[in-house]
């Protein structure tokens, strides 16, 4: 099994002129994105990067940051991507936990390098790539920060470096929010990768002609996809304009314009074209396949997409970060009358999912369980932290060999198709006045109103009753409390309706587009 980077080289070599990655109205061949990764390379061999070092990359989605991607992964290194827009005191703290020496960068972030070096981390080099946003005058940094400049860059070899890499060489870390309230960094190998990526790639049979969508952000592992299996069958990689991450007919109009073929994302940014993308039935021609994960996707969004773009495929894709995608579904026509949500499917190639029962036997059809995934997708564990490591991986319950198989900590039964559904988190099962509820299942009763917008449901902790619910919603046509309640009534168990709602205009997002369910827990939405 070769290395990511060997994708892109693969590509190069057939399809050197073909455009790689398109950036607004600026784009690189395939050509030109090997070259210019490999000076990279070049680079970060120079400032004495070794195999399995991490990177960090602090950059806007850009050309420069799948340039970066590439680059760093050629050195040998594993790349770290930081979300660009968290507070510096994340970066701060990922910077030191993953030990990062270098950092790959560009002149608009120059104001955050000093920080970076001041809360006591290794950064010790900045290798900037592109002109863009130089300032005239750089703020002060340590002398001990070393500045490499787009041109020092240009002027390394363009040939590929001889680095050697095994497909368990480490490839990325991913840093997800944990439960302490710090990060926990995600240690993923080229072979976790790829068994996603080739199999992805397969399922949608990516062609050169292919355009296909990056909306995610690096930090993201929906980006995965779009990074690699755009390389792995020489398709074009368009990166989604940050307008078209706000306005749904911004989304529609870049789609149309760009003439993406097969996109990626989680479920809100298709559910919010569909109320407000100003879509016709027919529209968006180029779309072949449609992608989805990260969330639950809302079945009256869903069938009203497949009702306005009935040309194209569509695919739940289900997987924590830690296993990348493990399960998938090929959604078929839905009745009007469904409002249930879509399963997850069932495994992808070289992995295996099963459940696992609250009293420890193997979950059979129609019994609930935690789904555990084993196979070649699953993460080494999470960086510098054994103990979570060990929690997370645990031996296969029912095998006496083989490797540690991943606790997902989300709850699924078992169909009589052979594909699970997803029914809730484990951390989502509450208890409130001695019943056991599953948060996901009062989201669905409430979607299922046809003026129901958007909607969440957190918990609220009370020494009476153990927890209370709360439901977070925003509306359309002047829906009240009552007709919530009453509709409710007609679909789940009274002590399931929701105690308290909260109208809001819209719901928090996190920066990879999902509902930002601890700002809303903590009143901050």
């Amino acid at each position: 099994m070769p290395a990511l980077h060997h994708l892109l080289r693969s590509a190069a070599e057939v399809y050197a002129e073909r455009v790689a990655v398109r950036d607004g109205s600026r784009s690189v061949t395939y050509g030109q994105l090997d070259t210019w990764s490999n000076r990279v390379a070049h680079q970060l061999i120079a400032l004495g990067v070794e195999r399995g070092d991490r990177v960090g990359i602090y950059l806007e989605k850009s050309l420069e940051s799948i340039v970066a991607v590439y680059g760093i992964l050629k050195a040998g290194g594993a790349y770290v991507p930081f979300d660009p827009h968290a507070p510096t005191a994340r970066l701060a703290f990922i910077a030191d936990n993953a030990q990062i020496r270098v950092l790959v960068t560009g002149w608009e972030k120059s104001d955050a390098w000093e920080e970076l070096v001041r809360r006591g981390g290794p950064l010790r080099a900045a290798v900037v790539l592109g002109d863009a946003g130089r300032p005239q005058d750089l703020p002060d940094l340590p002398d001990s920060l070393l500045i490499v400049t787009p041109a020092d860059v240009a002027a390394r070899p363009s040939e590929a470096p001889s680095i050697r890499c095994v497909d368990v060489d480490l490839a990325y870390i991913l840093y997800t929010s944990g439960s302490t309230g710090e990060p926990k960094g995600v240690m993923l190998t080229h072979r976790n990768a790829l068994t996603f990526v080739d199999w992805a790639a397969d399922l949608c049979s990516i062609r050169p002609d292919d355009r296909l969508s990056s909306h995610a952000p690096l930090h993201f592992d929906l980006s995965i996809f779009d990074v690699f299996a755009a390389a792995k069958g020489g398709a074009a990689l368009v990166l989604v304009p940050p307008e078209a991450f706000v306005l749904p007919t911004e989304t529609a109009r870049f789609i149309d314009r760009a003439g993406i073929s097969i996109w990626y994302s989680v479920p809100t940014a298709l559910s919010l074209m569909v109320q407000r993308g100003g879509l016709r039935r027919g529209a968006l021609q180029s779309l072949r396949t449609i992608l989805f994960a990260g969330e639950v996707f809302p079945i009256k969004y869903l069938r009203g997409l497949m009702s306005l773009i009935p040309h194209a495929s569509y695919i739940n894709l289900y997987g924590p970060t830690e296993t990348n995608v493990c399960t998938y579904y090929e959604v078929p026509e839905l009745s009007p009358e469904r409002t249930e949500p879509i399963p997850i499917g069932a495994a992808i190639d070289d992995v295996e999912v099963f459940t696992v029962t609250e009293d420890g036997r193997r979950g059979r059809i129609g019994e609930a369980g935690e789904l555990y995934v084993r196979g070649s997708s699953v993460m080494q564990g999470y960086w510098n932290d054994p103990a979570r490591s060990a929690m997370a991986l645990v031996p296969h319950p029912f095998l006496e060999f083989g490797d540690p198989v991943y606790r997902t900590g989300d709850i699924a039964c078992l169909g009589t198709d052979g594909m699970y559904t997803l029914l809730g988190r484990r951390d989502q099962q509450i208890k409130s006045r001695g019943y056991r509820i599953e948060l996901g299942e009062i989201e669905t009763a409430l979607y299922a109103h046809p003026s129901v917008v958007e909607c969440a449901v957190t918990v609220v902790p009370d020494q009476l009753v153990t927890n209370r619910v709360k439901a977070h919603v925003v509306v359309r046509d002047g829906l009240e409390e009552a007709d919530l309640i009453r509709f409710c009534s007609e679909r789940i168990p009274s002590y399931m309706i929701p105690e308290m709602f909260e109208f809001m205009d819209r719901l928090p997002k996190t920066s990879t587009g999902k509902v930002d369910r601890r700002l809303l827990s903590i009143g901050r939405g």
